[in-house]
């Protein structure tokens, strides 16, 4: 089984759960002290914190935040027995996030030179550019903009690595009123807390859905909507738990109808319910989903990029990525990705310019919903060497030299960004439409994509079979067609 990440993060420090000696007489020891960690704490399904926080604090913590909604306690903690300390009644579960980063998949990525951007000739829709946007031709993107570019009343929520509020295509799309980052759990609404830090991965992401006509770089899927900055990328590229569970409720509780996840929670590949380490993150991310669902958000999110049938789980010999990898064979479909295999979640897979699977993409039969532009770089040459211009251009930022432009980027980071568009297009033509029915719209206005006969093999290395008929578990419902979502 392929690893769905390509960086691992560094082995944090161990929590010591030991337990001190009792003296006798003298003066009572000085509390133990251990690295500051950050928890999770549950309180039972459909109960109030106030139990929680209270054992919490008899417990040696600080709640730093409150998801009352959802029953949900973020904790930072210094003593060491905190996780036995604090169970109890009021106490559902806990489970400290440390080491439970996951590094954020860039994909290829290449950028612009000065150079080619002056030497590109406009197009009809007068972006300089969109010659150079060939999913944009693929999805119907003209037809569409002819009905409807999009409306501002809808708000994608990039939950990300943050967007540059100074990006000449970005500066008038970004509703910075519903912007935030959500890094350690915590809200912070500055403007500098959202932008971009290390990687402009949200970047190219926002580009995508709503880069805006004016005559500037690119044109987005919806230049029409806006898109919000929730920022869950730490600036040593991990989406840790309670960043993804800050994002959901913010965008939840801020207006948003749509966000768009190109990421994964919790250093194992697969996230099992009935796991006792994993369970209390799968239940903190999956009660913030809910919610989010319940307050009229539908949440699109990536397959991922390891080639990997999500539909056939069999064994994980690479996980945890943070630490000493663990045999766990004989794994069910109790095991699953997040978000992108959460409930009501629209997963999404990626093709490249000839509509086929990209080589990398993930893939699975009741798994992925739809399929979208990613980008392929490596089919015209089968896999021998890169041709960028096959990838997903769109808008970046240089967060060394902090300038803004325009590159190349492919993954399913970047098909997930097209459904999200086309469904943002889909709502503005049809403002009526619950989260359920925009899911279901989006798949039914989809073109199926037939399956390929026998092992598919487009760069050497990564074969894969497509199961299925019309619906498959390569494209799901097809390939999303923002034309057909509006008319």
């Amino acid at each position: 089984m392929k690893n769905l990440r390509r960086k691992t993060l560094a082995a944090a420090s161990a929590v010591t759960l030991g337990v001190g000696l009792a003296l006798t007489g003298g003066l009572a020891p000085a509390a133990a002290t251990g690295p500051d960690t950050t928890f999770l704490v549950l309180a039972p399904q459909g109960a109030n914190t106030t139990k929680a926080a209270a054992r919490v604090a008899a417990a040696n913590g600080t709640v730093v935040a409150t998801y009352d909604q959802i029953g949900v306690l973020v904790v930072r903690s210094t003593n060491p027995n905190f996780a036995t300390q604090v169970a109890g009644a009021g106490v559902e579960s806990v489970a400290a996030t440390t080491g439970l980063g996951t590094a954020l998949d860039e994909g290829e990525t290449v950028e612009a030179t000065a150079a080619d951007v002056a030497s590109v000739t406009g197009d009809p829709t007068g972006e300089p550019r969109y010659g150079e946007q060939w999913d944009m031709d693929m999805i119907h993107i003209p037809q569409a903009h002819a009905v409807t570019i999009g409306s501002p009343n809808v708000v994608v929520g990039v939950l990300d690595s943050g967007i540059s509020s100074t990006h000449p295509d970005l500066a008038t799309q970004i509703a910075k009123d519903k912007s935030t980052s959500c890094l350690g759990g915590v809200v912070d609404t500055n403007e500098a807390a959202w932008n971009p830090t290390t990687s402009d991965h949200g970047t190219h992401v926002a580009g995508t859905i709503a880069a805006a006509i004016n005559g500037v770089g690119v044109t987005g899927i919806a230049p029409g909507v806006k898109v919000a900055a929730v920022k869950v990328v730490n600036d040593g590229g991990y989406i840790y738990p309670e960043a993804a569970v800050c994002g959901f409720m913010w965008a939840a509780d801020h207006g948003m109808q749509l966000t768009n996840n190109s990421y994964y929670i919790d250093p194992w590949e697969l996230n099992c319910r009935n796991d006792a380490r994993q369970r209390p993150v799968w239940q903190a991310v999956q009660r913030a989903i809910r919610y989010s669902q319940s307050k009229g958000v539908l949440n699109v999110a990536s397959a991922g990029n390891s080639n990997y049938d999500l539909a056939h789980k069999l064994s994980d010999y690479g996980s945890p990525d943070d630490g000493t990898p663990e045999e766990r064979e004989n794994l069910t479909n109790a095991c699953m990705d997040l978000p992108a295999e959460a409930p009501g979640v629209v997963t999404v897979s990626a093709v490249g310019p000839t509509a086929k699977k990209s080589y990398y993409s993930s893939y699975g039969l009741g798994v992925v919903d739809v399929t979208a532009p990613g980008g392929d770089s490596r089919f015209r040459t089968g896999g021998a060497s890169p041709t960028i211009p096959d990838m997903i251009l769109s808008t970046t930022f240089d967060t060394a030299t902090r300038t803004n432009g325009w590159g190349w980027k492919q993954g399913t980071s970047m098909s997930g960004p097209h459904a999200t568009g086309v469904a943002a297009l889909a709502l503005s033509a049809h403002p009526s439409m619950t989260a359920g029915q925009l899911a279901a719209f989006l798949e039914r206005t989809a073109v199926a994509l037939p399956c390929e006969e026998g092992v598919y093999e487009p760069r050497p290395g990564y074969p894969a079979t497509c199961t299925g008929g019309e619906r498959n578990s390569f494209y799901g419902a097809g390939m999303v067609d923002a034309y057909n979502a509006v008319k």
